[in-house]
């Protein structure tokens, strides 16, 4: 078993905490489970699919959706040997396309044209996503609530070509609702790729199974569940109590 050392905890979880742009702890996993974010079937498929390095992307077209919050938690969920880099610039990314190895995720704060830390657009954003066919994961966000409205901005809008676009693996909706106990937020749609073949809709689209996926099978998803059960049964909270509760034998790697 992998033993939980503190590098291989508080690298990540300071590189997670600096995608924080509004105060207060990042929540994890759990903490997305407990607010009715995310549900257990869900999280377990998260798990398993970005426990063996699917590179993911979360939308939501209104600010204050929870993209951020959402996207660090998800990051906590990566094989421990990920590095995570934060994708500042051509220059880092044009590094990370020089060296494949060793393999690195590289978190774009958000697909959006501003001057602001790891946003990507245009010539910036094409050469990020071609850092998925060099090897290395990807993990950002983007004001977009549907599939359609995704593509149309990485591909159509900054002319990303769909082979790269496919290299997202896992891509997840939110959708915010007001209700009597005030504002949720909930994973609406979830869309997957094995990498080579065009998204499929596991969640909360026409024909959407878990079933259908390619990343993931009953058997993976299951022994995800327990784990996710015994860590919140356990009280662990924070993204470092999840971090450490996680690191665990790894899940072969995508082919």
């Amino acid at each position: 078993m992998l033993q939980a050392s503190e590098p291989s905890i508080e690298r990540p979880c300071r590189e997670i905490e600096r995608c924080n742009q509004r105060g207060g702890r990042m929540l994890s996993i759990v903490d997305l489970l407990d607010a009715g974010t995310v549900d257990l079937d869900a999280a377990s498929y998260l798990l398993a699919a970005i426990g063996r390095g699917a590179s993911f992307l979360v939308g939501a077209r209104p600010g204050g959706a929870g993209k951020t919050t959402v996207m660090g938690a998800l990051l906590n969920l990566l094989p421990p040997d990920v590095e995570l880099v934060a994708a500042d610039g051509l220059a880092t990314i044009e590094a990370g396309l020089r060296s494949p190895s060793p393999r690195r995720c590289y978190i774009c704060h958000e697909i959006g044209d501003g001057p602001y830390y790891a946003y990507l657009w245009g010539a910036a954003l094409r050469r990020y996503f071609d850092l998925a066919e060099a090897g290395h994961l990807l993990a950002t966000n983007l004001h977009a609530d549907t599939y359609e409205e995704a593509r149309g901005q990485v591909c159509k809008q900054n002319g990303v070509r769909a082979e790269a676009f496919r290299c997202v693996h896992v891509l997840l909706f939110l959708r915010v609702e007001e209700t009597p106990r005030g504002r949720t937020r909930r994973i609406a749609t979830c869309w997957e790729s094995d990498g080579r073949s065009e998204h499929a809709p596991l969640i909360g689209a026409e024909g959407a199974s878990l079933d259908r996926s390619a990343l993931t099978d009953a058997r993976s998803r299951a022994e995800a569940r327990e784990r996710l059960e015994r860590i919140a049964a356990s009280g662990a909270r924070t993204i470092r109590e999840v971090r450490r509760a996680l690191l665990a034998p790894a899940n072969p790697p995508l082919s």
